[in-house]
């Protein structure tokens, strides 16, 4: 997990034109692509991919453990 992204670099990774889902919660960015809830790089109607959701976890029906399961690709500067 090397990679350093800047704020607008993760945007870029929002699922769109072929583009991977990426998000970050805590300053760590994760791969989301391969979750079914995210295929379409929109959550829930709620978050769109590219995006920082550490605040907007706070209102989630899941705590952060559900990262664990997405591959960390690396850090948001």
């Amino acid at each position: 997990m090397s990679k350093e992204f800047t704020y607008a670099e993760l945007q870029q990774f929002n699922g769109e034109k072929g583009q991977p889902v990426y998000i970050a919660h805590n300053n760590i960015v994760y791969d989301v692509s391969e979750s079914d809830l995210w295929k379409t790089g929109r959550h829930q109607n709620l978050h769109d991919g590219g995006e920082e959701l550490t605040n907007e976890l706070t209102r989630a029906p899941h705590g952060e453990e559900v990262f664990e399961r997405f591959p960390k690709v690396g850090v948001l500067k």
